[in-house]
């Protein structure tokens, strides 16, 4: 009963939040984020004391006819990313409360019905459920996209981003629809949809896997499906792009761990070395491009699309080291990309601009502010005892064990992110001030907040990541084992 509640408290709160006027909707919508955080740690508690507690699920007949199920189940790593999600909004919430929105009631319930929606997804146990939620999901980003957007085109990238991303989702849509009509039961349920996947001859089981993986490859996004990405990023708000980069994207890579690999485990067999050829190509690609970019948040949204090629190709891989460093970097990139697109928010706030050129010399004017960014790149380019580290250790492993040549070209993620970051780290932050920058006023005490709850949670993960490998362990090794025996050890 509980994960029904996870699903309640923010459908609720944000219908409260859209009766509130003015500011108090901002402070109602922090409180119902708060406190499904706080809900999710009772979840972890639960689980942790005994993941069959059957408090941990909830099961309501949907449809009848068509084996339709209200479905929700909790595995470590589905687990790990309602965290993420609920660690992720209340900051996201409390970092947009120094700037002004149009409609503070219609955004923030906005917010809040995507954090329901994204939270249904990881916790959904019946396909046709997660395709709602996966559908659910878009639909308040692209409002919160297109009504609080940046820049005259908002209008077409955001109808871009939707189409993209819809398009994909049919496919998606499709692949479920097939291993239903060739499930033993009439049911949509994961376990039923598994035993349809893994009968499939190997031919079969391929059609799907490029069904589902298509539409995981534009959420994530995988080049060349990455198209929409940039523009999208640059064009929404920043709560908006923080949702989006922080969390939504995790979508992608959480279901090719939880419903395409244990489904087809012959077609990512025959296929996986085309799905992580493409993956690395994102990494060196997205990188490259980082690197000549001259806007900031232009730069970052790059950087994320290198980010996730990486755990895309760890997945793929097939492998515990793999998967483990995959839930890991899944973690740490979100609380890293958000705080780097704040902070990209606090950059343009306070000068009017993101661009390299016309900034530089912001540590002279504030130290403080320098010294969290610095933290929370350090993460980013994965240096040891911060928590990218760990995560693209494990990824790095994982590629290797499964093609040497991969890992080579996977691992160059380390030396050009390191080029791209420290790069705009020292245009921005160092040398002499700017006439943008010579008067760079101190933050917020909310930014203030946010930041050093994540420069906190990079370094505690970094340090001691084990809590969070303990709690994915288990379906790491469960996944595994369900899938191996059909599967050739490359």
């Amino acid at each position: 009963m509980i994960t029904a509640l996870l699903i309640a408290l923010p459908l609720l709160a944000g219908l409260f939040t859209l009766f509130v006027k003015g500011e108090g909707a901002k402070r109602i919508a922090l409180a119902g984020a708060f406190l499904e955080f706080v809900l999710s740690l009772a979840v972890l508690y639960l689980y942790k004391q005994n993941p069959q507690n059957e408090h941990l699920a909830f099961k309501a007949t949907w449809i009848e006819s068509l084996g339709i199920s209200f479905h929700l189940s909790l595995n470590g790593i589905g687990l790990c990313l309602v965290l993420l999600t609920t660690f992720l909004v209340p900051l996201i919430i409390l970092s947009s409360f120094s700037r002004e929105q149009k409609n503070p009631s219609l955004f923030y319930s906005l917010v809040l019905f995507m954090q329901m929606a994204l939270v249904g997804v990881f916790i959904a146990h019946d396909g046709f459920l997660f395709y709602i939620f996966w559908e659910l999901a878009l639909i308040p980003i692209w409002f919160i996209c297109l009504m609080c957007g940046e820049g005259e085109n908002r209008g077409k990238i955001t109808f871009k981003f939707f189409v993209y991303t819809l398009f994909g989702s049919l496919f998606m849509l499709a692949g479920l629809i097939y291993l239903y009509y060739h499930s033993p039961e009439n049911s949509w349920s994961w376990e039923n949809l598994q035993r349809a996947g893994m009968s499939l001859p190997p031919e079969k089981q391929g059609l799907v896997f490029w069904a589902m993986f298509l539409a995981f490859a534009v959420k994530m996004p995988v080049f060349p499906f990455h198209t929409w990405q940039p523009d999208t990023y640059v064009s929404a708000p920043t709560p908006g792009t923080m949702l989006l980069s922080g969390i939504m994207l995790k979508m992608g890579t959480f279901g090719l761990l939880f419903w395409l690999m244990p489904m087809v485990p012959q077609g990512i067999e025959k296929w996986g070395m085309a799905a992580i050829g493409l993956s690395v190509i994102s990494i060196v690609y997205a990188s490259c491009l980082a690197i000549v970019q001259k806007d900031l948040k232009r730069l970052i949204a790059y950087s994320s699309i290198a980010h996730v090629g990486l755990i895309a190709a760890g997945i793929l891989a097939f492998n515990a080291q793999g998967l483990q460093g995959a839930v890991m970097q899944m973690l740490s990139h979100g609380i890293n990309v958000v705080g780097l697109f704040l902070i990209v928010d606090i950059i343009y706030s306070r000068t009017g601009t993101r661009e390299l050129a016309k900034l530089g010399g912001i540590r002279n004017v504030n130290p403080q502010f320098a010294a969290l960014y610095l933290v929370v790149l350090l993460g980013a380019v994965a240096l040891p005892l911060t928590n990218g580290f760990v995560g693209e250790f494990l990824l790095i492993t994982g590629v290797y064990q499964f093609n040497v040549w991969m890992s080579v070209f996977a691992g160059l993620t380390i030396i050009l992110g390191a080029v791209y970051m420290l790069r705009s780290y020292q245009a921005v932050m160092l040398g002499n001030t700017s006439s943008l920058t010579a008067s760079f006023p101190s933050l917020h005490a909310n930014e203030k907040i946010v930041l050093f709850i994540i420069v906190f949670a990079i370094l505690a993960l970094g340090v001691y990541p084990k809590p969070l490998l303990d709690l994915a362990e288990p379906a790491v090794q469960d996944l595994l084992n369900s899938i191996q025996p059909q599967v050739v050890t490359p």
